[in-house]
């Protein structure tokens, strides 16, 4: 746990929510991602409109981290009510820069911390008349201050206005000003670059910056994803935009116009939830984008959708809870919600992707699991992976591909049967064959969510409706060899610890257990990317004495998973829990880890 150097430091920017800072704080990321340097941003925003604190941070890596440091090296404090606070935030060594407009003395009450005072209103004032505009500039004269400070190249901030502004060229050179003036003023009266600074490496060929949900929602159009319905919630809302957005791009007739997908915006989630099993029975690909409080209203359509059997996903972008929480921080409070949503007897197919990446990939693999198994999948995102940019291999796609529909009848297969049961295994497999409405007379069943037989008649006979039951248990633990398998790194030597982690915790353990091994304490790390979990997660904990589960919520819902699904012994799993709604950083779960290793020794 070096200090901060060449191409490894943390900037972290305290604004006021609704000034316009999202779109200077991503040009100072993207700015140093172009001159080929790995950086990951991170941002934790109020759930208000305007007039809250919000802070953006982003990790300068040389080494491809792609998590949190748990450490703040410079610090832009543009917000004069978290002035303390963004103080006390910074590392030994760091650097404060704020709006020096306004003098500040209790600034300078931190002897380890470097202050740096720039008029950034007042020069701003003087060369823009209007006050909005001001405000704006500001913004940008703060992006040419820290680009002084940490050598980013003018040159490429210049190209990336001039992408940003194509359309309204005029634009390009007001900002490019205010961009100038923060940069010489800093120039002129402070020694730079400082001790922490980025230089040009070439690490970023073949990458991109993308958030989870603008990656989701292309897999949805890949994976042809035709209707979606969803109700606004933070933080998924974003998702369904970019399908709307890739929807009007590619899924428009080329001759006729027509829209080729339905997009409805529901007036709750309970209607949403509604309107996707009813375009997936007549056949759509259809899904609903939503967080932890849409999940629990739509409980009741999605227990209809599981004994129905009918395939439609659902991206749950989780965020705090319980209630309301904190709608814009990030956790995983959702795990055991998603796993037997509904009342009754009901277990689902989840998927835990790590990274905007794996959202890619794995909406199309939703899709393509709810068709084979007909049964609601569930992808596991959250706000961290959802609304912030990650730095990740360009998305690629297979041009062979072709949807995994499951067991669906034609009209031919109908003629050539005697009579169509829609619940009966036929095939030894769990999984029975459906149809679509409209295709024959005899592909017709009158659908129902109370107690039904295999050939979807009413029953309150309990030997037949054990049956259907019986039979929707063994056909989920089916998928165990079917969702995303687990995957695994091991120590450099043997080890009896052993790590365990979903989704965005990956980054966090990967780098937490890199350093644990360079301290002299190796960890084995499984990362789980589905339920049901595959053997190969009972035999992970088996072959260990001592299995820490890093995860993000208070109640160990991943632990508490891996005990009811799996015959491991209780004592040897170790739940190590971060739930503040902050994006887990690596110091955390080092510490922690270390901590307890070295107690465990010690007894």
């Amino acid at each position: 746990m070096s200090g901060p150097g060449l191409n490894d430091f943390v900037i972290k920017i305290g604004t006021v929510n609704g000034t316009g800072s999202a779109s200077a704080n991503g040009l100072l990321m993207k700015s140093i991602f172009r001159m080929g340097i790995p950086v990951v941003g991170k941002n934790v925003f109020p759930s208000n409109i305007q007039g809250l604190p919000t802070w953006y941070e982003i990790r300068v890596s040389g080494d491809g981290h792609a998590g949190r440091s748990g450490e703040v090296h410079m610090m832009v404090a543009m917000n004069q009510a978290t002035y303390d606070q963004d103080l006390a935030e910074l590392a030994t060594g760091g650097v404060l820069v704020y709006d020096s407009t306004w003098p500040r003395p209790q600034l300078e009450s931190r002897p380890d911390v470097t202050v740096i005072g720039v008029p950034l209103s007042q020069m701003c004032s003087e060369v823009v008349k209007a006050a909005r505009s001001r405000i704006l500039m500001k913004n940008m004269a703060y992006v040419g201050a820290v680009a002084a400070l940490v050598d980013i190249d003018l040159s490429v901030i210049r190209s990336l206005i001039e992408e940003t502004f194509a359309a309204k060229a005029k634009l390009i050179d007001s900002n490019m000003q205010a961009v100038q003036l923060g940069y010489d003023y800093v120039k002129e009266n402070y020694e730079c670059p400082l001790r922490f600074r980025v230089a040009a490496l070439d690490q970023t060929k073949g990458k991109v910056m993308i958030d989870g949900n603008t990656a989701a929602s292309l897999g949805c159009v890949y994976a042809g994803a035709t209707f979606g319905a969803w109700y606004p919630i933070t933080p998924s809302t974003s998702l369904m935009d970019g399908f709307v957005k890739y929807c009007k791009k590619l899924r428009v007739h080329p001759e006729t116009g027509k829209n080729k997908y339905c997009i409805i915006q529901a007036e709750d989630e309970l209607a949403a939830a509604g309107l996707i099993i009813g375009a997936a029975r007549n056949g759509a690909r259809a899904f609903t984008p939503t967080s932890g409080p849409g999940i629990s209203l739509m409980s009741e359509w999605i227990g209809f959708a599981y004994f129905t059997e009918i395939p439609v996903v659902f991206f749950d972008i989780q965020r705090t809870g319980p209630s309301t929480g904190m709608p814009t921080r990030t956790q995983q409070c959702d795990i055991q919600t998603c796993a037997y949503a509904s009342h009754g007897d009901t277990k689902h197919i989840v998927l835990y992707p790590a990274d905007p990446g794996e959202c890619f990939d794995f909406a199309v693999k939703s899709f393509d699991l709810a068709e084979r198994f007909q049964t609601p999948v569930f992808f596991l995102s959250d706000i961290d992976i959802g609304m912030n940019d990650w730095m990740v291999n360009e998305l690629s796609w297979d041009d062979t591909y072709i949807p995994d529909r499951g067991k669906v009848l034609s009209e031919d297969d109908l003629s050539k049967m005697e009579s169509f049961s829609r619940y009966l295994d036929v095939d030894g497999d769990h999984i029975p064959y459906r149809t679509l409405p409209g295709t024959d007379p005899k592909g017709a069943y009158f659908l129902r969510g109370s107690g039904h037989n295999k050939h979807a008649r009413y029953t309150e006979l309990g030997h037949e409706y054990q049956e259907v039951v019986d039979r929707l248990h063994a056909k989920w633990a089916s998928a165990k060899d079917a969702v995303p398998a687990p995957v695994v790194t091991k120590a450099t030597s043997p080890t009896r610890y052993g790590v365990i982690a979903i989704g965005s915790s990956d980054a966090a353990v990967t780098e937490a257990r890199t350093r644990l091994e360079a301290d002299g304490m190796p960890v084995d790390y499984m990362r789980v990317r589905g339920f049901p979990f595959s053997t190969e997660v009972e035999a992970f904990i088996a072959g260990h004495d001592e299995v820490f589960i890093v995860e993000q919520n208070r109640d160990a819902q991943l632990h508490g998973l891996l005990l009811n699904e799996t015959r491991v012994a209780r004592e040897k799993l170790i739940p190590v829990l971060h739930y503040s709604g902050e994006p887990l950083n690596y110091r955390f779960v080092y510490e922690e880890m270390m901590t307890r290793i070295k107690l465990r020794k010690i007894a």
